[in-house]
């Protein structure tokens, strides 16, 4: 999504191939390897983002996006997530739908084509359910009639990147844990031209992890596996309270030491709230029965 503020436009990020690197494949290898009185929004979200500006209020809007898009039912989503260490740049990009009620998803993840190793290689479809990711095409000899189950709990970031996109009531319960927010000011969505408001801020993953309602699992995943919590970010809500786009910039440590850090960009777009939601898992003779190598950035 593009958003205009002030007259305007702000610059999209791009993904740009710089050359390779062990630690900037990493997300590719793990893959390829209170309401406002009197104003509601549809499905019960509220409205109060209409509401003046105020150092409370945009603190209060921002931590509960995630029981806004719980109470909003669904809607499609984009992704992306840029890694970055030195000069080499990857990005992994995304799309599909969210029940964000119901905690499913689908998404279809598309790896730069030399990131995995295979030119041709075909994108992956993630299922997105509570504590548990499926994924199709993973590649790195699995089979490709064969599903990979992994519960999100055991990965040391709680798939927050891992798995080449950030689950989008994830990355929305994240904001649970925002100890301070900054109103920078209104633009448009590009999609649909509804208004939406400009905050940054930074949040707690261990803070978020123990205000989770919907995600917590994987945040407290999160919280024990980041060797650093603080992790700041842009967010986008409309007038409903709505989470429109969010960014979030989470660096990992360098390892071994004297190595580059890691800087991983993750977005989430969310346009067209109430779209259908069909999200069906694999029967059980689906899903892969060998050994896999799971591994975080």
């Amino acid at each position: 999504m593009v958003v205009q503020r002030h007259g305007r436009r702000r610059e999209r990020l791009h993904g740009r191939r710089r050359g390779r690197g062990t630690l900037a494949l990493g997300l590719a290898a793990a893959l390829a390897a209170g309401p406002a009185a009197g104003c509601s929004a549809p499905g019960g979200g509220d409205l109060s983002v209409a509401a003046e500006p105020s150092a409370a209020g945009d603190l209060a809007r921002v931590q509960r996006a995630a029981d806004v898009l719980v109470r909003s039912g669904s809607s499609r989503a984009r992704t992306s997530l840029e890694s970055a260490t030195g000069g080499t740049r990857v990005t992994i990009r995304g799309s599909g739908v969210f029940d964000f009620a119901a905690r499913r998803g689908r998404l279809r993840v598309v790896l730069p084509g030399d990131a995995a190793g295979e030119a041709g290689h075909r994108p992956v479809t993630e299922l997105l359910v509570p504590g548990e990711v499926y994924l199709k095409n993973r590649g790195a000899g699995v089979p490709p009639d064969k599903w990979v189950r992994i519960h999100t709990a055991s990965l040391a970031d709680g798939n927050l990147v891992t798995g080449g996109a950030t689950d989008p009531l994830a990355a929305a319960e994240l904001l649970r844990g925002t100890r301070e927010v900054t109103y920078v000011g209104e633009g448009r969505a590009e999609r649909d031209g509804a208004r939406v408001r400009h905050y940054r801020g930074t949040a707690d993953i261990r803070r978020a992890a123990q205000k989770a309602s919907h995600a917590r699992g994987a945040l407290l995943a999160a919280a024990r596996g980041f060797r650093t919590s603080t992790v700041p970010f842009d967010v986008f809500l409309d007038d409903f309270g709505r989470l429109r786009e969010v960014r979030h910039r989470f660096t990992f440590s360098a390892a071994p030491p004297g190595a580059a850090e890691l800087q991983v960009v993750s977005v989430t777009v969310l346009h067209g709230f109430g779209a259908r939601v069909d999200v069906r898992l694999p029967p059980e003779e689906a899903i892969y029965a060998g050994t896999i190598a799971v591994t975080a950035p």
